[in-house]
């Protein structure tokens, strides 16, 4: 699997805090009322800034919404890569789940990941920017299934490991319209499914 590279140039700790600052006020925008809805004005009243001061970091909504899939796939990257057992892919799971089902603003809300999802439907580059995003995902849990595999004897060809990849990427966005749809659903019967599920991506079953 290929190595993708970081290109983005650095930009100073206060203009970091600044565009985080943004980000996280346009997430509960776009949450609230919707991409389209959500005005600039909003964001900014939102972010508490101006209007002039967001745009030094962003020329609109689409470039705001590119930083929120970029933003979201160093954090899922992060999250992979810092999984070291099959128990800790299970938790982490599990965890997504509960702060999807609490409606938590500082994680990929299950409402802002469905408005995404909307979205690239109808505008090409946050298509591409979320096709590039699941795509990176995907290799970087194939590596996590190959290291387990690995670990237990077994080396998965590059197929197995795509098939185990999307069908996680697939369970997870289910769970995703779960949260939305059934929140009262009992969390023991996630806890099941991962036990029965779990084997098979992790290659030591299958």
């Amino acid at each position: 699997m290929t190595k993708t590279t970081n290109s983005t140039p650095k930009i100073s700790e206060r203009a970091q805090a600044q565009r985080e600052r943004i980000l996280s006020a346009a997430q509960i925008c776009f949450v609230d009322r919707g991409f389209h809805a959500a005005s600039m004005a909003a964001i900014a009243e939102t972010a508490g800034m101006s209007q002039g001061l967001i745009y030094r970091y962003f020329a609109g909504k689409d470039e705001i919404i590119l930083a929120i899939i970029a933003r979201e796939l160093t954090d899922s990257r992060n999250d992979i890569a810092s999984l070291q057992t099959g128990n800790q892919l299970a938790a982490r799971i599990e965890e997504l789940f509960s702060n999807w089902l609490a409606a938590r603003e500082d994680t990929m809300n299950a409402r802002l990941f469905l408005e995404l999802t909307s979205e690239a439907s109808r505008a090409p580059k946050i298509l591409e920017a979320v096709k590039n995003s699941d795509l990176q995902a995907r290799e970087d849990l194939g590596e996590l299934f190959r290291r387990a595999s690995q670990e237990h004897g077994r080396q998965l060809s590059e197929g197995e490991l795509c098939w185990r990849a999307f069908s996680l990427q697939v369970f997870v966005e289910g769970l995703v319209v779960r949260a939305l749809r059934e929140p009262e659903v009992d969390p023991q019967l996630l806890t099941q499914s991962l036990q029965a599920f779990l084997p098979i991506w992790l290659g030591r079953s299958g």
